[in-house]
């Protein structure tokens, strides 16, 4: 059986001492850059692998950054903008060998068990998603210390938690002055969760635009499904039949809304217009293609990751990021 590389090998083929293959492995900032190439070479050609427990021991880092989903599973899976956020996040933490868990906790039996991972010292940041205003957990993890970001502001919490996020009262205003503009009279909108940053701050962009006319009989709360989106446009034809366009605030719910406008006999856009809020893939799948509001949801993941990766370096304070969005039309409206 061949040999295991080991780090007095990756020293000898780079030409540099050991303790600069040690300072490289951990990150040390205090490495000049052809020393670093030289090791990382050396690392490729001998084919090296980092012991992580015996790194952990000096670094005193787990090497690894706990994800936490905050909505039952079957939202997870149903949702494009999860696996999106998830694959740029493994992507970003792996320029930095870092690996990522995920965790859900969507009840009190997952929080207890996220908490007790973090506690035992199994991860060097959190990273956060969909966290609910008033969520226990974003307390408990207060409490233990350990860096935490979120992607999405978290309610109540915003001065606690770094987050990076879409601007969403903006991208909201976006769509409703463009439905205003198409001439339509009668706006309803179908919200997410008021607890979510997305589903509050959303509805506010509305009524910004609409004033007065953003009346309770034209709002309808939803639950981010497409099934949620579904049940809520049907209440609002029963309620307000004379609805002509419809501001959803995610596509997954607009595609329950087109269903639902199908299933009622109502054309799309010529009876009612639908606008939605993500531009995830889902926007391109409905019939008719989804006008929307496109999020950079890419450059949000990015950016949480970078926010956590700072804090875990020892960054006392971190400031919030808010990217823009653009509005993009199509068939829907």
């Amino acid at each position: 059986m061949a040999k295991r590389p080991t780090i007095h090998d990756v020293a000898a083929v780079a030409g540099v001492s050991r303790g600069t293959v040690s300072r490289v492995l951990n990150d040390d900032r205090y490495v000049s850059p052809a020393a670093h190439a030289a090791v990382r070479r050396a690392i490729t050609e001998t084919g090296y692998i980092v012991n992580r427990n015996a790194r952990s021991l000096v670094t005193q880092r787990s090497g690894s950054v706990v994800m936490v989903l905050s909505e039952p599973q079957e939202k997870v899976f149903e949702d494009p903008n999860y696996s999106t956020t998830i694959r740029v996040a493994i992507r970003r933490l792996a320029t930095r060998d870092v690996s990522l868990v995920i965790m859900m906790a969507g009840d009190d039996g997952d929080r207890e068990r996220v908490v007790r991972y973090v506690r035992g010292g199994h991860a060097d940041g959190v990273l956060l998603m969909s966290t609910h205003a008033g969520d226990p957990l974003v307390d408990a993890l207060e409490t233990i210390g350990i860096p935490a970001v979120a992607c999405g502001a978290v309610i109540g919490k915003e001065n606690v938690i770094p987050y990076a996020a879409a601007n969403d009262r903006e991208g909201a205003r976006q769509m409703t002055r463009y439905l205003v503009g198409l001439g339509r009279r009668r706006i309803a909108t179908i919200t997410g969760p008021m607890d979510t940053p997305g589903g509050s701050q959303r509805l506010e962009g509305f009524a910004d635009v609409l004033g007065r006319k953003a009346s309770k009989r034209l709002i309808e709360h939803g639950d981010w499904t497409q099934l949620g989106g579904e049940s809520a446009m049907a209440r609002l034809l029963e309620r307000a039949p004379d609805i002509d366009a419809v501001f959803v605030a995610s596509d997954l719910m607009a595609a329950g809304a087109l269903a639902a406008l199908r299933a009622a006999g109502r054309r799309v856009p010529e009876d009612v217009a639908v606008g939605g809020f993500d531009d995830s893939a889902v926007a391109l799948t409905t019939h008719p293609p989804l006008t929307t509001i496109r999020q950079p949801l890419e450059r949000v993941a990015e950016e949480t990751v970078r926010l956590l990766l700072a804090l875990i370096d020892g960054a006392e304070h971190v400031e919030p990021v808010i990217l823009p969005t653009d509005l993009i039309v199509r068939e829907s409206t």
